[in-house]
């Protein structure tokens, strides 16, 4: 249970990442980025965009619809606050030391 929250963690970690890095992507490429299984995953997304962490949006294509998803401005603002400078205190996978 426990190992399955925290990949939970990771996983929301890498949505928010990506989609800050690339704007809006369609639902296959993000999870093909992310290296998410749609079937599996799915749930995950709408969990975040329930939160009001990504946004969700379908775009006409022919007769059918693109499901896009992008950041929102709380996801922004988490990726900001949180993820980049805990991704700034590592580089080349080792901890930079700044004091």
């Amino acid at each position: 249970m426990v190992h399955e929250h925290r990949e939970r963690i990771y996983l929301r970690k890498d949505v928010l990442l990506k989609l800050a890095e690339h704007g809006k992507l369609n639902q296959s490429r993000l999870m093909s980025y992310c290296g998410l299984n749609n079937v599996k995953h799915k749930v995950l997304l709408d969990e975040m965009v329930e939160k009001g962490l990504i946004l969700r949006m379908e775009e006409p294509w022919g007769a059918k619809k693109i499901i896009k998803y992008k950041i929102s401005d709380r996801g922004r603002e988490l990726v900001r606050e949180i993820l980049e400078p805990t991704r700034r205190s590592f580089r080349d996978g080792r901890l930079r030391n700044d004091g």
